[in-house]
């Protein structure tokens, strides 16, 4: 059966009101990724590492007896390229929130370019996520646990396990260049801000650090993804838009959920019409997200632009079909591409990936507002922080802090701030992924350069490459090896002049 989790909440960024009556859910950056929408095979692929566990401690900021305790952190390597004696680099993915070897499956990019730079391959684990649990089975159990998640303390754990890494390996002189794509990529490039001393560059894939407060108009996100649809077919577009106003009127029959039960093929009969709703939404974003040029299954296996490929379905079927069916038929393409399931699990799921943290960090400091427009092809919707703060805190007890990111790694007049500050930085964005929006589109200096495509998607420069890339993909790429070889350059030079 596919699988549809009815714990979709639990995988939000934020929470914004559609209609009187319910709530919808924004989906995280790429991650990205719902636990359900992954299948359990990626995690068998076989991955060129090996796998280690670091004794990480709880809280870094604090010397509280308890700030003391113990954690035993996941990280990848990968030696087979590195050049130690010659103090060949290393390259750091910073992970998301997610089990590390699904991103490592998952950016085969760093697996290609690592015998050019002879360099040594790390991926480390993010704090509370995967196998990294710092009060293990306990780990979400209240806020008290929760509290130690956040990305300050993920990135001190990426700061003090490179710098043990490295001297355990009598490394001292490699330099270290971090990668990251989506969450992973923001990590990346706060890093880079915050610990300069440890990574010489950060290269920051589809990375929406500018998505917080006002900095980025909140209805960005979903008109980028409406706009995906509508330069496939401008029919397209309007058939989805269209079809949520048929599935609010079925809700309003006596037998409203048999019919959409039916309509939908359901395993199993709805409790909700809700349901029907979210599965649509999230097919219909993730598709955005991963509008990749060729083949793909890093959410659910699909063709090559499948946005595209969804549209085609729209277009093709009968005009006397309703719109609801024919949205309904797209969407089966994201859930069912393989042409293996007999009738779709609409309700209920498990966190296979073990994303299950989000939601805490979405409640606390990843605020990141968005609304839908009336040019999007979703329900118009508006965000209010005191509806938001009040569901978290009915939820966890605690408040957010929605200016906190700003706060601590900046946003604001970013141009201004990172020309005179910040140097060594790739910001990564394909303008068809609706997270472009939040990134950094145009270069700030010399060294913090923005490569910016018009037909790329969620962190596609980070995947593996393959015979049938397209040239602007394969120019992307080279780009970016290009410009990690002047950092590189740089630095050995330096480090012989001293």
């Amino acid at each position: 059966m596919a699988s549809f989790s009815s714990y979709i909440f639990l995988i939000i960024l934020f929470i914004i009101s559609v209609g009187a009556s319910e709530i919808k859910s924004i989906y995280l950056p790429g991650t990205y990724q719902s636990s359900l929408l992954v299948k359990k095979h990626d995690e068998k692929t076989k991955i060129p590492f090996k796998t280690h566990y670091f004794p990480q401690i709880l809280d870094h900021f604090t010397f509280l007896p308890k700030s003391s305790k113990v954690f035993y952190q996941k990280y990848l390597i990968n030696d087979q390229y590195w050049h130690k004696e010659g103090g060949g680099p290393i390259f750091v993915y910073t992970g998301n929130e997610g089990n590390i070897d699904w991103f490592a499956v998952n950016t085969g990019f760093m697996v290609d370019i690592a015998p050019k730079f002879n360099a040594l391959l790390v991926f480390i684990e993010h704090r509370f996520y995967g196998d990294s649990m710092p009060f293990g089975n306990n780990s979400y159990k209240s806020a008290k646990t929760l509290g130690y998640l956040n990305s300050q303390q993920a990135l001190a754990d990426y700061a003090v396990l490179i710098r043990s890494l490295k001297q355990n390996l009598s490394s001292d002189s490699s330099p270290v260049v971090v990668f990251g794509g989506s969450y992973g990529g923001m990590l990346a490039a706060w890093f880079r801000l915050k610990y300069p001393h440890i990574a010489i560059g950060a290269v920051a894939s589809s990375a929406p650090i500018l998505q917080f407060d006002k900095i980025t108009p909140w209805s960005s996100f979903y008109d980028a993804v409406s706009q995906d649809f509508k330069d496939a077919s401008l029919n397209c577009y309007k058939v989805i838009k269209g079809s949520w106003a048929e599935l609010d009127a079925l809700s309003t029959h006596d037998d409203g959920l048999i019919e959409v039960s039916k309509l939908f093929r359901t395993c199993k009969a709805l409790h909700s019409v809700y349901s029907a709703r979210d599965w649509l939404w999230e097919a219909f974003v993730y598709t955005a997200m991963v509008n990749y040029p060729t083949e793909a299954n890093f959410m659910m296996p699909l063709p090559a632009y499948p946005v595209e490929e969804m549209c085609k379905i729209i277009d093709g079927l009968p005009k006397g079909a309703s719109k609801l069916s024919k949205a309904f038929a797209a969407a089966s393409l994201y859930y069912n591409y393989t042409q293996t399931e007999k009738c779709f699990n609409l309700e209920g799921g498990t966190d296979s990936h073990g994303l299950h943290g989000w939601d805490w960090q979405a409640c606390t400091e990843m605020v990141m507002p968005m609304t839908c427009s009336n040019e999007s092809m979703f329900p118009p919707s508006s965000f209010s922080y005191k509806e938001f703060s009040q569901d978290c805190k009915k939820q966890y007890g605690v408040k957010p802090r929605p200016h906190w990111i700003t706060t601590e790694f900046g946003g604001y007049r970013i141009e201004q701030v990172l020309k005179r500050f910040g140097s060594n930085m790739i910001f990564s964005n394909g303008m068809q992924d609706p997270w472009s929006r939040g990134g950094v589109l145009k270069n700030i200096s010399s060294s913090i350069v923005a490569l910016v495509t018009q037909k790329g998607a969620h962190h596609v420069d980070f995947r593996s490459e393959t015979k049938n890339d397209p040239d602007w993909l394969i120019m992307q790429r080279k780009q970016e090896v290009a410009i990690i070889e002047k950092w590189l350059e740089e630095y050995y030079k330096d480090l012989k002049q001293n």
